[in-house]
């Protein structure tokens, strides 16, 4: 398995001891913030989670989680569990994101791919539709991409091209729109000097059409089959620039919330629906948003509302959207190539390996945290175990989910001494901070406290090294905020609720009766993140890292 130009063979580390078992605890969407009311961890009781923080000082830190730190293009880039778990298992930063559009745009390589051919043989007959944000706000998706995948999709064959546009106002200024509309319409115009059939074909606001998250409101996402994919809408235009104008004169109106409307002909007919042997690719990069409409262009069998007809065409994503469904099945650019993991230098240097999560974040301790690589490294040395997660209910129903089930299989991992790595997920500050249910996000944290506890537990029954972190930001902080960071309210003066994962920092804390009174964090790593994190596990197993790993978090001082 090894490689010509490296080894197998991890150094010993000079100062600590192999053997130990060493349990590493990630607790998903758990940041740090400022104590209020609306920050589930701190209102929550969290006995064994306060007691590592005021434990130790040099044995509990936080470290960054969002935007460079793990491989995002910018620091507005919050951060997330695929790209956080591909940090903290391969030690190493990969480009993500936007980052790898960027590349694969730049290269020609997008139009190589597996992804672009397979959308490719629609050129011939059918129309390529491109339904994505217009706006160069950079969170979903950027202006200066669409125009590069209009060019290079009309000079690799594309005669006809409609553009389903959904205005933004969220990420940009209200009002933007219409200079973006003018840029797109701009570019179609040369298009069609050129001999291409290129048009505008459908739009509307992103919060009321197509870009709904976390089965929200299937509703959004059924106006915008409804334009796209019927050329149905309750309003009706000749041309894009005129829609935009017109619907954002209406009292109240902006951006983020135009009514769904539909380009026409002279004769009124929709100049793109999508119609059988069609191509479509979304071309946002960020997932939250395109998985409900990923799931209505592909899924034979869905049921989340009439779809009239499901035309059969060939659908890429601009990425895969979502890594555990495997959605969409196409995609134009592949996820970061990541070798050379943690999990699989450990394997190889006899460490054995137990896995467990439930099922919406067993992928995160597997398949992520091996660099996107299905299956074992070696089936003698490890074990996986993914517990069922609850179905048909949202997580704030059942906000204590399988933290329990999942730590008592960890805690009889460890006991078993069997294993010298134990791996956990503990999803319920993520699963049930995306609900909004500030309640039930509040007994969700103190499940994955009482999850914690028990598989600190073990490691002191056993001698062991515990290392306790997380991937990214949620629950720590449920609702939206003005630049003062104060509560944003709602025309009837209710909070405005926050869903999504945040930019905080993420704690992680390091203990148990097997670490060496010496160990201590480093003060000379201000700014670690989560690819710090691998080091510093080899290190407790008592290895060195590869020496083009990020650093290791940790110091051994002589007493």
């Amino acid at each position: 398995m090894g490689s010509s130009d490296f080894s197998w063979k991890l150094a010993d580390h000079p100062k600590l001891p192999k053997g130990k078992a060493v349990a590493v605890v990630v607790l998903d969407g758990w940041g740090e913030a400022n104590p209020d009311k609306y920050n589930c961890i701190h209102v929550a009781e969290t006995p064994t989670m306060d007691s590592l923080k005021k434990g130790a000082p040099e044995k509990w830190r936080l470290v960054r989680a969002h935007g460079t730190a793990v491989g995002l293009p910018t620091e507005d880039d919050m951060g997330n569990s695929e790209v956080g778990h591909n940090a903290l298992g391969a030690g190493r930063i990969y480009a993500q994101g936007a980052k790898l559009v960027d590349i694969a745009l730049a290269s020609g390589k997008i139009y190589e791919g597996e992804g672009f051919n397979y959308i490719k043989e629609c050129f011939g007959s059918g129309t390529l539709h491109l339904i994505g944000l217009l706006s160069d706000g950079g969170v979903h998706s950027r202006l200066d991409q669409l125009q590069l995948l209009l060019k290079g999709s009309s000079e690799n064959g594309a005669k006809r091209i409609r553009v389903h546009i959904l205005t933004d106002g969220r990420d940009v200024l209200d009002g933007s729109s219409v200079g973006f509309v003018e840029i797109l319409e701009n570019d179609l115009a040369q298009l069609r000097e050129k001999g291409i059939d290129a048009k505008i074909a459908s739009g509307g606001g992103r919060m009321y059409v197509t870009m709904d998250r976390y089965e929200n409101d299937w509703g959004v996402v059924k106006r915008g089959w409804d334009a796209q994919v019927l050329g149905e809408a309750p309003h009706k235009f000749r041309s894009a620039l005129e829609a935009v104008k017109k619907l954002r004169e209406e009292p109240k109106a902006n951006d983020q919330y135009l009514p769904p409307f539909v380009i026409v002909d002279e004769s009124g007919k929709a100049v793109g629906p999508i119609v059988d042997g069609d191509a479509v690719v979304t071309f946002n990069f960020r997932a939250d948003r395109m998985v409900m409409p990923a799931k209505a262009l592909e899924y034979e069998n869905f049921d989340k509302f009439d779809r009239v007809r499901f035309p059969k065409i060939r659908y890429a994503g601009m990425l895969q959207y979502d890594g555990e469904l495997k959605l969409p099945s196409h995609y134009l650019v592949s996820p970061p190539e990541i070798e050379r993991t943690s999990g699989e230098y450990l394997v190889h240097n006899g460490v054995r390996t137990f896995a467990c999560s439930e099922t919406v974040k067993f992928g995160h301790v597997t398949f992520f945290w091996n660099g996107n690589r299905s299956g074992y490294f070696n089936e003698e040395m490890e074990e996986y175990v993914e517990i069922p997660s609850d179905s048909g209910i949202t997580f704030n129903v059942q906000p204590k989910m399988k933290a329990l089930e999942i730590a008592e299989k960890a805690r009889d991992a460890i006991l078993s001494g069997k294993f010298h790595q134990v791996r956990v997920n503990l999803p319920n500050g993520d699963m049930v901070g995306h609900t909004g249910d500030i309640e039930a996000t509040v007994v969700a944290c103190k499940a994955a406290d009482e999850a914690v506890k028990m598989i600190l537990d073990a490691i002191e029954q056993v001698g062991g090294i515990y290392v306790v972190t997380a991937d990214h930001g949620n629950a720590e902080d449920m609702v939206k905020r003005d630049k003062r960071g104060q509560p944003l309210l709602d025309k009837s003066g209710k909070i405005q609720i926050l869903t999504s994962h945040t930019l905080q920092p993420v704690p992680i804390a390091i203990g148990g009766p097997g670490l060496l009174p010496g160990v201590r964090f480093r003060k000379d790593v201000l700014d670690g993140g989560l690819a710090n994190v691998a080091a510093t596990v080899m290190n407790l197993h008592g290895f060195v890292a590869p020496s083009d790993y990020e650093q290791t978090l940790i110091e051994v001082v002589e007493n």
